[in-house]
């Protein structure tokens, strides 16, 4: 059931720490679940994969950065993470760092209050004040595309490819 109005007021933004990591993870399964990807049960190899992977960029704030929206009550309900890239430089960016956004959740109950955007200005702001990016990349679901058109994001100037390799050492 959604919150009300009153409720919003005890909500809070920040930016995540490394006790944060769990809840990043669940977010993440829950946006892979909405997007229709397998995740498996909580004891899947690749959720603890994903904390040793926040926790260890948690410890670069300078190019890896997560924004949540924290309930008194529910926990961490919403998040939007970054990182900084770093590409050969060119005439339009010379330092060759772009930005990259994702894990951009919230928890079903609480959507449409806002948290996402605020998790996402706050990323925005990041990217923009501390660090050396221009171009900020994500990949956008259907029902996320609304919230990044609205923010200025755009479609590429030359459409993105990609290739799934099938060999190579195993994941597992």
């Amino acid at each position: 059931m959604p919150m009300d109005a009153t409720e919003l007021i005890s909500v809070r933004l920040r930016r995540a720490t490394a006790a944060d990591v769990p809840a990043l993870v669940h977010l993440r399964v829950l946006m892979l679940d909405a997007m229709g990807v397998q995740t498996g049960g909580p004891d899947s190899a690749w959720r603890r994969a994903a904390e040793l992977w926040f926790t260890e960029r948690l410890r670069h704030p300078e190019e890896f950065a997560a924004f949540v929206v924290d309930d008194p009550e529910l926990g961490v309900v919403s998040s939007a993470v970054g990182m900084c890239d770093r590409h050969a430089p060119s005439p339009a960016n010379v330092s060759g760092v772009h930005g990259h956004v994702f894990n951009v959740s919230t928890d079903p109950q609480c959507r449409r209050l806002g948290h996402a955007r605020a998790c996402l200005d706050a990323l925005l702001t990041w990217f923009r004040d501390e660090t050396r990016v221009r171009v900020v990349n994500l990949n956008a679901t259907q029902g996320g595309a609304g919230l990044y058109r609205a923010l200025g994001f755009e479609a590429p100037r030359h459409p993105a490819l990609q290739l799934r390799m099938t060999s190579g050492p195993s994941d597992q």
